[in-house]
Parts: structure tokens; C-alpha cells; sequence
């Protein structure tokens, strides 16, 4: 558990309360939540952030009606900036794509620049917000490679695991100190943590690409499997990884890419790495 789970912060969110359902738009539905919240426990400055990366989201389920009250439906890709000063909460994102369901836009540019305006006040940076058509939304056709071509699967190495508490010292002996420099492209589906606040589940595979001393697939697969009971947001828990792996295992070069499960129509997939700035496209068979 979080220590910042009661952070005065996160009492005004409508996030594991009952509510009703708007729809006319409306975007003081949205709510922020300050990045520094779990920054601060992982010792990461705003002004001196360790990745550069971004938040890509992805909406299933956005519709609003044009000047002739014809209903209109569109995927929405969302990205916010490592850098911005808040992340967008799932569900008043949810409830705010909602909003947009009775109310009448003239064109998909009035609805995309209503999205980006929106959205950037609430997370403190420029959002950046596309629009796609159901039956043709490239950023979203299967990538069975996602980070590279040859990546490794670690989830069927035999563990015996009977802690389900995150527990980073799982990494303290993952590298063999040989110093021999690996180039490796890992992947495991098993990642599973908690809601902060709903302790609802979360379900990611998730993509690790380093340079550095080679880090024992075992020790990684059971700290990845160690997030099974944690509580804590998608954004964060990457963040965690990340830290972790630098603090623990000797790498000179590091991306994080997580692919999480849609809930809600909403998916979200934090991508923080040290020398790339923007995720890939392509989504998982599971999203």
C-alpha cells in the first residue's frame, strides 16, 4: 500500500463514489491528480526528472452529435507529457468523454479542439488529442513486436512465489556483476496491481528494453509478479519499475512501456524511458 493513498489530494475525487452520468458536455468533469504525489516518495524532482517519456490513453468510446443531431462515434487517442504537473483521473475522464454524448459539435476539428483545451488545463501541459474513425484508427492495428522484434517472453520460468507485496529487493541480486553488456527486449503479461483508491484490478503486459549487465529474468518476473496486490495508479506503478531497475540493476539504458487492459473504454499506457520520447503504436491482443 501507498502512502499517500489518504492524500488530501485524492479526497475531492468522485473516484470509488457513486455519481450520476452527464450527458451534456461539461468539463469541470475533470479531475487532476498531482504527479509529485508518488514522485516525492520515489525521490523524483520535477525539475530533474530521470525519463523523458509520455501517457498515451486511448478512448473506445466517444460520440457527440453533429449540426443535424446525427450521432457521430470516433477513437480518440490521448497523449500527456511525462512532464506535466498532473495526470487525468480515469473516471472523470470517463465521465467527461460521457458529457459529450447529447451535446452538438459543427465539426471533428470543434470536438478535437474542445478535447485539447480541455485536457490541457487539467493536466498543467499541452495535451495532445487525434481522432479516428472506427474502422480506421492505425495507431491501434495489432504490434506483436511493440518495442522491438526480438523480444522475450519471461512468463514461463518456473517460480515458486508466495509473497504478492511489492518487494523491490527482489532486484538486489538480479544482476551477476560480470559487467558483460546485454542488449535484451523483454516482455511478460503477468503485471497486475490495484486502484489506489477502488482497489479495483489491473491488468498489463508490460515491455522492458535496457542496455547494462544482464538482469536475471527470474528476480525481474518475481518483482513484476510482486505488484499483484499493490495499490497504486497505472502512471505510478510504471514510474516504480523504472526507478527500481535503475536503483537496483546496473543498465545504461532503459524503456518502460506498459500496455494496460481498457476499462471503462478508456486504456491507458504509460511509456517512460531514458533516451526515447514517444511510445509506439500498436496495441497488445489483449487490448
Amino acid at each position: 500500500m501507498t502512502n499517500y493513498k489518504n492524500a488530501k489530494a485524492l479526497s475531492q475525487l468522485t473516484l470509488g463514489k457513486a455519481t450520476s452520468y452527464c450527458s451534456e458536455y461539461n468539463p469541470e468533469l475533470l479531475q487532476a491528480v498531482p504527479r509529485c504525489l508518488n514522485r516525492d516518495g520515489l525521490s523524483i524532482s520535477a525539475e530533474n526528472l530521470p525519463f523523458t517519456g509520455e501517457d498515451v490513453w486511448y478512448g473506445y468510446e466517444l460520440s457527440w452529435l453533429n449540426s443535424s443531431g446525427k450521432p457521430i462515434v470516433a477513437v480518440a487517442e490521448f497523449r500527456f507529457p511525462c512532464t506535466s504537473k498532473n495526470i487525468v483521473e480515469s473516471k472523470s475522464f470517463k465521465l467527461y468523454l460521457n458529457s459529450f454524448n447529447q451535446s452538438s459539435f459543427s465539426s471533428w476539428q470543434d470536438v478535437e479542439s474542445c478535447l485539447v483545451k480541455d485536457l490541457s488545463d487539467t493536466c498543467g501541459s499541452i495535451a495532445s488529442v487525434k481522432l479516428f474513425p472506427v474502422d480506421n484508427c492505425p495507431a491501434l492495428h495489432i504490434n506483436h513486436q511493440v518495442l522491438s522484434e526480438e523480444t522475450i517472453c519471461i512468463d514461463d520460468i518456473e517460480l515458486d512465489i508466495d509473497n504478492y507485496q511489492l518487494d523491490p529487493t527482489l532486484l538486489v541480486d538480479a544482476i551477476s556483476g560480470n559487467q558483460k553488456v546485454e542488449n535484451e527486449n523483454l516482455v511478460s503479461h503477468l503485471l497486475k496491481s490495484n486502484c489506489l483508491i477502488t482497489n479495483q484490478p489491473d491488468w498489463a503486459s508490460i515491455y522492458i528494453q535496457y542496455s547494462g549487465e544482464k538482469i536475471s529474468h527470474s528476480s525481474l518476473l518475481a518483482y513484476l509478479i510482486s505488484f499483484r496486490q499493490h495499490n497504486e495508479f497505472h502512471e505510478q506503478c510504471i514510474e516504480r519499475i523504472y526507478c527500481d531497475i535503475k536503483k537496483y540493476c546496473n543498465v545504461t539504458d532503459l524503456t518502460i512501456f506498459a500496455r494496460y487492459t481498457r476499462r471503462g473504454g478508456l486504456d491507458i499506457n504509460p511509456f517512460r524511458s531514458t533516451s526515447k520520447l514517444q511510445a509506439p503504436m500498436g496495441r497488445t491482443l489483449r487490448q
